[in-house]
């Protein structure tokens, strides 16, 4: 009984679902291969012979293909292509001058202002690309995209109410942006709004019905709910519609672990290693599954595979500590490697762990150290909630009267 009560309440790690939270949102503006662009200090033109064939104004945001030594290869907004002097160009970081010397040119520009938040984000100074921004919108800007670029702007720095003002100004004037909806969710699933997050993704889902994303983000304001079923539909379309999406395998494998479908679990966590075969967390949660079937040996193998691949995850040295005790128990050899993973486990948690330490006295005590399985074990009894309390006294008295775990 009491291995079946420890088995059952030992503390998983699980992959948290991929949904954007604030600090991401302005890096999400761009695509996280993209290179950041570059600003143009002063007009230039590409030519071919005596074609002009673009034309870049001071302030032009130019897309960078290749750096050279030199020189960048960049593409213009237009699709051109041509190479720039670096000298000629500025890094967004420091493009705040260039465009503060046009708006002293042209000060009822909106546009102008916008860009220049962009360059005062970029460089550190999240309120005075906030006050721009405000400027633009004062001098007539006001579009979906200056709302939700705003929007994501007070939501990176947590003013949330402001941030649900602005996506739903946006949403107001654009209700067809599928982007908008997902925006505000991810501002209600920061303020724990689960159930006002999932009609968002249902709005996003609704424009955009081919795509996974509004789907594995809604699986998650579900599972937060509790509401497994639905969860695992919606992991289960996003699968469908993109089978390489590690963290909807992952989660799904989880729910499958909560509702005790055990080998469902393992299938889930196996295609996840299939696409990511250096994710620990994979191997950790699969060979919990697989202990929980009964198949202890491959358990321990994939708790060593995700030591390998982490050697300071600590949940996995615990994992396979306990395995090792409860499976193996005083076998030669066993104890002692039970008491080298339990002891790399409380060092990992500085000792905080109490069911590092549980598992450390355990293995002691399948070592026949039953004094010092006893000592550590009074520390688990004194860390206990009152509910547990009795239980591990139990284990106490065991330790005392020189009995394994």
């Amino acid at each position: 009984m009491l291995k079946s009560r420890r088995l059952s309440s030992m503390r998983m790690a699980v992959v948290a679902v991929f949904v954007a939270g604030p600090v991401a949102w302005v890096a999400s503006l761009r695509p996280a291969d993209a290179a950041e662009p570059v600003v143009a200090r002063q007009p230039m033109r590409f030519a071919l012979g005596e074609k002009v064939i673009d034309q870049i104004e001071k302030g032009d945001l130019l897309t960078v293909v290749e750096d050279r030594e030199k020189e960048y290869l960049v593409q213009t907004f237009r699709g051109q292509r041509g190479l720039v002097s670096k000298a000629n160009v500025a890094g967004l970081a420091e493009s705040a001058e260039i465009y503060s010397e046009l708006i002293e040119e042209r000060p009822e520009e909106d546009r102008l202002y916008t860009l220049r938040a962009s360059a005062w984000w970029a460089c550190g100074e999240q309120q005075r690309a906030l006050a721009d921004y405000d400027k633009a919108i004062e001098l007539g800007l006001k579009t979906p995209h200056a709302y939700a670029s705003r929007g994501h702007f007070h939501a990176s720095l947590g003013n949330f109410d402001r941030a649900l003002a602005d996506y739903t100004k946006a949403i107001e004037l654009d209700g067809d942006d599928d982007a908008m909806f997902t925006s505000r969710a991810a501002v209600h699933m920061s303020r724990r709004n689960y159930q006002l997050a999932a009609d968002d993704y249902a709005s996003a889902i609704r424009l955009k019905p081919d795509q996974p994303d509004g789907y594995r983000h809604r699986a998650l304001c579900w599972k937060l709910q509790g509401e497994n079923e639905k969860a695992v539909a919606d992991f289960s379309k996003a699968l469908e519609l993109d089978p390489s999406l590690v963290d909807a395998w992952m989660g799904r494998g989880f729910l499958y672990y909560r509702e005790g479908e055990y080998e469902k679990a393992v299938a889930d966590f196996s295609q996840a290693i299939e696409r990511a075969p250096d994710l620990a967390l994979a191997y950790n949660n699969r060979g919990y599954n697989r202990q929980l079937l009964g198949q202890y040996e491959e358990a321990l193998a994939d708790y060593a595979q995700a030591i390998r691949l982490a050697p300071d995850y600590a949940l996995a040295h615990q994992n396979k500590a306990w395995l090792l005790v409860t499976h193996r128990g005083a076998e030669a050899g066993s104890a002692a490697e039970a008491i080298e993973a339990a002891t790399t486990a409380c060092n990992l948690s500085n000792f905080e762990n109490v069911g590092a330490i549980k598992t450390l006295a355990a293995a002691f005590a399948a070592d026949g150290q039953f004094d010092k399985a006893a000592g550590w074990q009074e520390k688990v009894v004194q860390a206990s909630p009152e509910d547990k309390r009795s239980e591990e006294q139990e284990i106490l008295d065991r330790y005392l009267a020189k009995k394994p775990y």
